[in-house]
């Protein structure tokens, strides 16, 4: 996968598909970086830098810019500088406990729309995240794991609360990279073959389980790593 690179970070890229519009494609790169946490906290995200590295124009930047505001994943300043929020471990924990919360009633709200055809694709994402794992890919495994629990969410057609889990996910995204990228300290506990088991029995207090302790076992892996305590150290 190609990348491109500033002073501060390389930039994960993706294709610009045939019908997307440039501020689309500019939105989904930035979120995905975001996401696995290529952009970390306190990073200054510059119109004029990201439009150069892209070669696009400053309004898909602007605009792409103002959507992740609003997701909580970038703060605008005073001085309009645009950068990735710090985290403290306040915060932190704040941002686990919402997603404990949003993400089992997503779950077992999408249980009773489940069929096997969605089954069968989470198992393929979750064989995904196993060879992630093995190969040590931080990013990839991050991004599969986002990918398999929004599979499941999405399952139910009247569901609300997906923008917020991904607004979490984007606020925990560049903190939580820092310290998985040492996951070989980590204890990585696979749930979801608990949740699968779970959504073929049509067990809702099962499933809820399952998301809740895979959930609070990736808070126990970060807060296991050294680098954990000692970034808030140097946040404060």
């Amino acid at each position: 996968m190609k990348a491109l690179a500033s002073s501060d970070f390389i930039l994960r890229m993706q294709d610009k598909q045939a019908r997307m519009k440039t501020h689309q494609w500019v939105y989904q790169l930035l979120r995905t970086n975001l996401l696995c946490g290529r952009i970390g906290p306190g990073h200054a995200l510059t119109i004029r830098g990201l439009a150069e590295m892209l070669d696009v124009s400053p309004m898909p930047i602007r605009e792409a810019l103002h959507r992740l505001a609003c997701e909580g994943a970038v703060e605008v300043k005073d001085n309009r500088r645009v950068i990735v929020p710090t985290m403290t471990i306040e915060k932190f924990n704040e941002l686990c406990q919402l997603r404990i919360l949003l993400e089992t009633h997503a779950a077992v709200s999408a249980l009773p729309h489940i069929k096997e055809d969605e089954i069968s694709q989470l198992q393929q994402l979750d064989e995904q995240i196993d060879i992630a794992v093995e190969n040590g890919e931080v990013e990839n495994i991050g991004l599969i794991n986002q990918s398999f629990h929004r599979t499941l969410y999405e399952v139910n057609p009247f569901q609300k609360s997906v923008a917020l889990i991904e607004s979490l996910w984007l606020q925990l995204g560049p903190f939580s990279r820092i310290v998985l990228s040492k996951l070989e300290k980590a204890y990585l506990v696979d749930r979801h073959v608990e949740a699968l088991d779970a959504l073929r029995r049509n067990d809702d207090e099962g499933l809820r389980i399952a998301i809740e302790s895979d959930i609070r076992d990736g808070i126990a892996s970060i807060k296991s790593i050294d680098e954990f305590q000692t970034y808030f150290e140097g946040v404060a």
